[in-house]
């Protein structure tokens, strides 16, 4: 009886030992802190900057082998602003159901992955925000961001949706398609105005050629005037020249009635040696509104990058907007107590990213 307890025992430590082999955890984070200088109208703000690069965040993801080609994981992540010590940081979400300041609130998913494909559940970016920060040659961050003149207040903007969602069910296609790539997602209101979205993206990437389409409505959303439907729709590529990354970019959104904004980029991101310049023209062309409202803002951003190693690096970025008569976009999301409203902003931010 005694020998047959042992031998239990010692199974169930080498069991423990197998399972403990098929499945990992990893910590991960990215802390970016930078010193900007911010000019709307005649007012001067210098200030400490973060995301600069990366967004800041700090984050756990695992995967189990299931066997068969199959497995399962989870993905937690969350926002952080290192300059002040605290938790939370800005997501591009204001409703009470996004607010940045949820714990895990830039990603908390959990997936079930194989040949054909992947279903993930919980919060997660929307399908039509990937297409906006993949081509942005400034990622969406710092200064020199796409979404500083893409983000507008016509009535137009998704709210909570525009960059993630809540309560997403997604599929994404598998990576064995021979470059075509893609994904779906659709998200229950649960009774939050602006929280319902259905959103799909297709891309193509094969040498040095990456395309995609994304689509993404959002119903009843919370940023327009008349609780109308929110529609987003992304057309982007980029081409590895070799000597630079070419990228482009239209982009259009739709709100109340016939107002809607189009906006383009053309950008790049050269490599120098160790570093690269990333360089972006942005230019933002509502329609559908008032005269102030159908007001273009114009936006040049022009930045470099040097990379002490793989997970540290050093950077500088410039950008101006300059706005028509009407128009008030600014740099960094901020209208630092000035005002840039049918004249400029500009902002200047040198910093440091580290990856772990």
């Amino acid at each position: 009886m005694k020998k047959s307890l042992l031998a239990l025992a010692v199974l169930g430590v080498f069991a423990g030992e197998a399972l403990a082999q098929s499945s990992s955890v990893t910590l991960f984070g990215v802390v970016d802190l930078s010193a900007q200088q911010i000019k709307n109208g005649n007012v001067n703000q210098k200030r400490m900057g973060a995301d600069g690069i990366n967004s800041n965040r700090l984050g756990f993801r695992g995967v189990e082998d299931l066997g068969g080609g199959m497995s399962a994981g989870f993905w937690l992540e969350a926002g952080m602003d290192p300059g002040l010590g605290t938790a939370g940081g800005s997501n591009g979400a204001p409703n009470q159901t996004n607010g940045a300041s949820n714990l895990f609130n830039r990603r908390a998913t959990v997936s079930l992955m194989g040949g054909w494909g992947e279903i993930r559940l919980g919060r997660d970016y929307t399908s039509g925000f990937w297409n906006t920060t993949i081509f942005d040659p400034f990622g969406t961050n710092g200064v020199g961001s796409f979404l500083n003149v893409s983000v507008n207040a016509l009535g137009t903007n998704g709210g909570g949706t525009y960059v993630r969602a809540n309560n997403i069910a997604a599929y994404f296609l598998p990576g064995n398609l021979g470059g075509l790539y893609g994904q779906a997602q659709i998200a229950p209101s649960e009774g939050n105005p602006g929280q319902k979205m259905q959103s799909f993206r297709l891309g193509y990437a094969a040498g040095p050629i990456n395309v995609a389409v994304s689509t993404q409505q959002t119903e009843g959303s919370t940023l327009t005037t008349t609780g109308a439907d929110w529609k987003h729709t992304n057309l982007a590529g980029s081409f590895n020249a070799g000597f630079a990354t070419l990228m482009a970019q239209w982009d259009q959104q739709k709100g109340v009635g016939s107002r809607k904004q189009t906006t383009y980029l053309l950008g790049a991101v050269i490599p120098m040696g160790q570093g690269e310049i990333h360089v972006a023209y942005d230019n933002a062309n509502p329609d559908g509104g008032t005269a102030a409202q159908n007001a273009d803002s114009k936006q040049f951003a022009i930045g470099y990058v040097y990379n002490l190693s793989k997970r540290s690096a050093l950077y500088g970025t410039y950008s101006q907007i300059k706005n028509s008569t009407g128009a008030a976009a600014v740099v960094a999301g901020t209208n630092n107590g000035g005002s840039a409203l049918s004249g400029k902003s500009t902002g200047f931010e040198v910093g440091m990213r580290h990856a772990f």
